[in-house]
């Protein structure tokens, strides 16, 4: 079991940034990759980014490229969004999440399997 908590989301004009964290627990060694999805409300779940946990490879959301950057930290289990130039689009619920195997839809929230409780992030204009 992993377990998965987020942290930083928060109130911010446009324009402005933010750095979310995401602190992971329990059998962290069984993780494959870590992501960040978000959800405005009466939307469908998206994906944000992702980082795979051993060889930092990268993939971003085309909503959120060159504005956004993930990163990790293997020794302390943790995994970070900065958030750059944010535009009110942007306010939703973040959510870290992890999967423990290869899949052919990386992008796909069903794919994860372990989820954190989710933090909110409100841009306004």
């Amino acid at each position: 079991q992993v377990r998965l908590g987020e942290s930083g989301g928060g109130v911010v004009q446009a324009g402005g940034s933010l750095r979310l964290s995401c602190a992971a627990s329990g059998r962290t060694n069984s993780i494959y990759a870590v992501a960040w999805f978000r959800q405005a409300p009466g939307k469908e779940r998206e994906f944000v980014s992702l980082i795979t946990w051993i060889d930092g490879r990268i993939d971003y959301g085309d909503s959120v490229k060159g504005r956004f950057t993930i990163s990790r930290d293997n020794a302390k289990k943790a995994l970070f969004l900065q958030m750059n130039s944010l535009k009110p689009e942007d306010t939703a619920v973040y959510y870290c999440a992890a999967r423990d195997k290869i899949t052919n839809t990386p992008k796909g929230a069903s794919s994860y399997n372990y989820w954190g409780q989710g933090t909110q992030v409100t841009v306004s204009s």
